[in-house]
């Protein structure tokens, strides 16, 4: 749960509410994200013993070894030596965020989730940041609908029934209607757009 952040001012942490109404919110975490905080835990708990009185478990996952949270330009630099220790594109701490939510829409994650998780308080706000994103998207929801479709197109709507085929008559019907008007519709003339009307 996102309810404050943290601000350094004058050479202190500062705990201040989140930037927005928007920003405070409940975010999911995978199974494996958690994992990982719970060993981070467990490493935390060593250093807790080791430092003995002089640890204060300020709660923070980012923290010094005694415990103290780490400044969000401290976490920068430690996140930036870590990119060049292990050869990594440059990039921002920051640019995880849009990272995530990146491989969230490539994952299918729909748009309206994807906002709620990165607490934007438009959903225009994350379409336009994320419009490179969107056309694969949009492109894989339209093959899996077109897929839905073509599994159901002999199904009889609101049933599990395999739909009959049109017998022999019909068909010999709709192909001597097609050949004595050629370039009119086989469809019942009430169904037909443009047709004339009746005086």
């Amino acid at each position: 749960m996102i309810s404050q952040q943290i601000q350094q001012h004058r050479g202190h942490l500062t705990a201040c509410p989140p930037k927005t109404a928007s920003s405070a919110r409940v975010i999911a975490l995978d199974r494996t994200t958690v994992s990982a905080l719970r060993a981070h835990r467990r490493l935390q708990r060593i250093e807790q013993e080791q430092a003995g009185g002089g640890y204060r478990d300020s709660g923070y996952v980012f923290t010094h070894t005694n415990g103290d949270p780490l400044a969000p330009d401290r976490l920068s630099c430690t996140f930036r030596a870590l990119i060049a220790e292990h050869g990594l594109p440059p990039i921002r701490l920051h640019d995880l965020r849009h990272g995530a939510a990146t491989l969230a829409l490539a994952a299918g994650v729909e748009l309206k989730v994807v906002q709620d998780m990165l607490g934007h308080s438009s959903i225009v706000l994350t379409a336009d940041t994320y419009t490179s994103v969107l056309p694969e998207v949009a492109h894989r929801a339209a093959e899996k609908t077109a897929a839905h479709v073509m599994k159901a197109r002999g199904v009889v709507p609101g049933t599990s029934r395999i739909r009959r085929r049109a017998s022999g008559r019909k068909k010999r019907r709709r192909s001597k209607m097609a050949a004595l008007r050629p370039g009119a519709s086989s469809a019942h003339p009430a169904r037909q757009i443009g047709r004339p009307q009746r005086r």
